[in-house]
């Protein structure tokens, strides 16, 4: 595609409209929608206009709302709040056209207006007629960089989103033409565009923004670590480091490391361990040396004794909520300066876990009055009596991840440490131990870390439901951890795309499961074979007219735009199943298409006293153009050969969007007692092929992913719904 040229002289870059356009003053503003249907238009507008909105997903059916700051007004319906969002930025920046003697063009606005209207056309057509509003729009474009006007404005936003909703991306619209190709760049490469096709039409950020420059990486030499605590297995808040940690070594031609943090014996176990393995290795992150920090366990306590020495650390007897109370007063412990000798002696005792040493924790001295609470002497290492699945019980002293961290960073190699923003508090005190202990510098890198909505990921939680029954075991599909969510159908490709699309980001935001979903839904498109299904509950029997007399099978390509996926038994017969919804909308003498086969007309539909439809006689019309018709209908051939399924939908394992502290201490008050749904279905003979873990598209319904292959007639072939980005359950309800 051509960059946005000399097409049109007035040309206004997206610079400019920026420059002009001054930060919102209107803070407070919230947008309240339907998770299922966004109102894009209101979202891209209020970004153009630079206006702050917090959105508000809920669930259920709702008019997009708008909610004016101290709820002083509101406004309701996409369109009106989009126009609003036009009409309150200046008039120069022309969101509602160009400007006349410093108001908007009565003129371009009404023009504004009617391809606002047109859009609502473009975003449901497809095949010919998408083609036929493409033309229209590049002979428009032929001298104009926008629109209407000189700059990006609400027909642009209009009509650009209504394209993204009839699933038109940069390479698809290049057939429409040059013109509109520009425009359609032109738009994408304005920020505000952007956002909102990487937020709600899974655009993957650019790659490129990974490639950011560690401080002092040398090509070969760069070694990144990932030291997750052999605690629970991994979930989707883990993914991230591992990835990022994982891609950074790659980018430089270095070394990832896996160190369990093995510190906590009460909560660790050698099983969690393996299944970290095992989550890693299905993520393809392969690391070059596993390690324990258990592994240093002599040398750290070498460390910790130099350190009472060097007058860098002290052991306090003091209760613990006596510690807590000092510390949040900025209060050094009375005994922060007694001396060497009675600190050696009661690290002994700890060592020995005396009666005495039971009551003490050894301290780092740093600043008992600093602001930041992370450098108010923190515990280094306290006792615990609790055998570790590795040394048994060889140690009765177990030291902090704040301590060891660092230390075991520089003494493995370790050059950069990226680790959540949630520890940026902690990056002080990391600094502090390398310095005063005289190691090596470690680089340490941020990133924000990932929420989900509806998502628990406390570890102690997630075992409760597990022990509650509430789920299946820690690879449920509704569990947020790694083997949860690829049963479900996530691929380790859309992973990847997802987390390395964010970047190393420091901002920490709530997102809902949709972008991460539509992500994985353009992964998995390009490969799913195509089959039918239909629901048990609700079949009605068509009798086709010239059709052959005998039932017979044709081998047709399993992916319509893909041979190379090969090819399935398709089965055709005289008469064939519909689904009910589907034969309750056809009208006698309606020509149809019947999917994979051709045209047929319904002559006669039949009903029951009620106006149930129980049975259709038609007539196969081959010649037919499917161009013609309206409804593209899947069905089944009225075979023996067809197979039992179950379509499995999941919902929320919670009601609450965002999970608050107190929440997790009352859990089960929010959780959601109807999250699992099974529908009995007929699927085609094919699918006896299907194998286990392999993602389908069953038409007109959405991705499937094999969780059960066919065995036997009686055990029905079991498929989980993958989301989608735009829908959750495969079967409405």
């Amino acid at each position: 595609c051509a960059e946005p040229g000399r097409g049109s002289e007035a040309y206004t870059s997206i610079e400019a409209i920026e420059s002009i356009m001054p930060p919102s003053n209107n803070k407070g503003f919230e947008l309240h929608f339907a998770k299922e249907s966004p109102p894009l238009l209101a979202i891209t507008m209020a970004r153009l206009a630079k206006q702050e909105v917090a959105l508000k997903r809920v669930t259920g059916s709702q008019v997009a709302t708008l909610v004016f700051p101290l709820g002083r007004a509101t406004l309701a319906g996409e369109e009106v709040i989009a126009r609003y969002f036009a009409r309150v930025a200046p008039a120069s920046a022309g969101l509602y056209g160009p400007a006349t003697a410093g108001a908007p063009d009565a003129l371009a606005a009404s023009q504004i207006d009617e391809w606002v209207e047109r859009s609502k056309e473009i975003a449901v057509s497809k095949g010919s007629d998408l083609d036929a509003h493409l033309a229209i729009l590049n002979r428009h474009l032929r001298m104009r960089a926008a629109m209407a006007g000189y700059a990006l404005s609400l027909a642009d936003a209009a009509i650009w989103i209504a394209l993204r909703r009839a699933s038109v991306d940069l390479k698809s619209i290049s057939k429409g033409g040059t013109h509109v190709c520009r425009w359609f760049s032109f738009c994408e490469s304005c920020a505000a565009f952007l956002a909102v096709a990487q937020d709600f039409f899974g655009v993957a950020k650019d790659a490129g923004s990974m490639e950011i420059p560690l401080p002092d990486a040398e090509m070969g030499k760069v070694v990144t670590r990932f030291p997750p605590e052999p605690s629970g297995h991994l979930h989707i808040g883990h993914i991230k480091a591992a990835m990022l940690n994982a891609h950074f070594a790659e980018q430089y031609q270095g070394k990832l490391l896996l160190r369990f943090d093995d510190t906590n014996p009460s909560k660790e176990k050698e099983e969690y361990e393996e299944a970290i393995v095992r989550d890693l290795a299905s993520m393809q992150i392969v690391p070059v040396q596993v390690s324990h920090t258990s592994d240093w366990f002599d040398q750290l306590i070498e460390m910790a004794t130099q350190m009472v020495k060097d007058g860098l650390a002290f052991v306090d007897p003091s209760p613990q909520e006596e510690q807590q109370a000092l510390r949040m007063k900025k209060k050094p412990s009375p005994y922060r300066d007694q001396s060497v000798e009675e600190n050696l002696r009661l690290w002994k005792e700890m060592q020995l876990a005396s009666e005495e040493g039971l009551k003490c924790c050894m301290r780092a001295k740093i600043d008992p009055g600093s602001d930041n609470g992370a450098m108010r002497d923190p515990t280094i290492y306290r006792c615990n009596l609790t055998p570790h699945h590795s040394t048994k019980d060889k140690y009765k002293v177990y030291p902090t991840y704040d301590l060891c961290c660092p230390i075991v960073d520089s003494w493995e190699g370790v050059t950069h440490a990226l680790r959540d923003r949630q520890y940026s508090d902690r990056d002080a005190q990391y600094a502090w131990f390398l310095e005063k202990l005289k190691l090596r510098k470690v680089h340490l890198w941020g990133f924000s870390r990932i929420n989900f909505v509806r998502t628990l990921l406390s570890k102690r939680k997630l075992q409760w439901l597990v022990d509650q029954g509430r789920v299946d075991g820690w690879n449920d599909p509704r569990f947020p951890t790694v083997a949860g969510i690829l049963r479900r159908g996530m691929t380790v490709e859309g992973l990847k795309k997802f987390i390395l699309g964010m970047g190393a980001s420091k901002n920490t935001n709530l997102m809902g499961w949709d972008k991460i979903w539509a992500t994985n839904k353009a992964v998995i498109d390009a490969t799913a074979h195509r089959y039918t299904a239909l629901l048990s509950n609700g079949l009605v029997k068509v009798t086709l007219r010239g059709a052959p007399a005998e039932p017979y099978a044709e081998s047709i390509f399993a992916h319509p735009k893909d041979e190379s996926l090969g090819k399935k038994i398709r089965f055709f017969a005289p008469t064939v199943w519909l689904q009910a919804e589907d034969a309750e909308t056809i009208a006698p003498g309606e020509e149809v298409t019947l999917m994979s086969w051709g045209n047929a007309i319904m002559d006669e539909v039949k009903k029951d006293a009620s106006g149930k439809v129980v049975g259709i006689d038609a007539t196969l019309n081959l010649q037919g153009s499917v161009k013609s018709t309206k409804k593209k209908l899947t069905w089944l051939a009225d075979t023996p050969d067809l197979v039992n399924i179950e379509l499995v939908d999941f919902d929320f394992l919670l009601t609450k969007d965002k999970i608050e502290p107190e929440d997790e201490e009352r859990i089960e008050t929010i959780l959601n007692n109807d999250t699992k749904f099974v529908d009995a279905a007929l699927g085609e003979a094919a699918m006896r092929q299907l194998q286990q873990g392999q993602i389908v598209q069953i038409e007109r319904r959405g991705y499937y992913i094999c969780d059960s292959p066919y065995v036997r007639a009686a055990d029905p072939i079991r498929l989980l719904f993958v989301p989608d980005g735009k829908n959750m359950m495969g079967v409405k309800r």
